[in-house]
């Protein structure tokens, strides 16, 4: 049980990863004055090692993250605080990546399948960033603030006008809202979807753990 406690408190989990033996993989929050999170799995099955650490680094580029110095598989924000409910969104990302795919930021644009037209994110300073059409055209009556209204519920923004979200941090944060904006587009799917995922297991010992 020392062991486990040590990993600090689990705060997001995929049960079965179809890209490595289908170990299971999660995220825990360690305490401490600056906040962190470590990406871990019992499984003890060839490749779950490298399976670990190569969630860790897509976290690291997906959400512009960085290393704890002496612990590969710890990650934090570079501004020092927890997003907490961000952080878990970008740990169940990272996870659906095959561990042979190319990592890079995602832009701070998409296409809206609604509408066809491209959907973007403007940063504003501050950790503000406001949602606009690309074009400089208006929207449909309350899609972007809809848009916005996912980022918030997304990554744990704060409502900072109509359209316009920010981080409490005051510093921005490019890449945590490219990797979400597609997601905000349709916030409620991406709730039943995570949802469905949370139903599927938990997770188990390492006695219990496939080998």
């Amino acid at each position: 049980m020392s062991h486990i406690a040590d990993l600090g408190r689990r705060i997001e989990l995929v049960p079965m990863d179809p890209h490595c033996h289908d170990i299971t993989l999660a995220l825990y929050e360690t305490g401490g004055a600056a906040p962190a999170f470590r990406v871990h799995s019992y499984s003890v099955r060839d490749g779950a090692a490298e399976r670990v650490q190569f969630v860790a680094e897509a976290m690291k580029v997906l959400g512009d993250m960085e290393s704890v110095p002496g612990a590969a598989t710890l990650v934090r924000f570079r501004c020092g605080a927890g997003h907490k409910l961000a952080c878990r969104r970008l740990f169940l990302e990272a996870c659906k990546l095959a561990s042979d795919a190319a990592l890079a930021p995602r832009p701070l644009s998409v296409i809206d399948r609604k509408s066809g037209r491209t959907i973007r994110a403007v940063g504003l300073g501050d950790g503000a960033y406001r949602v606009e059409m690309a074009d400089g055209g208006a929207g449909e009556p309350g899609r972007l603030a809809g848009v916005a209204n996912g980022l918030n519920k997304l990554a744990e923004t704060t409502p900072a006008g109509e359209d316009r979200v920010a981080f409490g941090c005051g510093r921005p944060h490019d890449a945590i809202v490219g990797l979400l904006l597609p997601r905000a587009l349709n916030v409620r799917a991406v709730l039943r979807e995570e949802e469905a995922a949370a139903g599927r297991g938990i997770l188990a010992a390492p006695s219990a753990q496939k080998t």
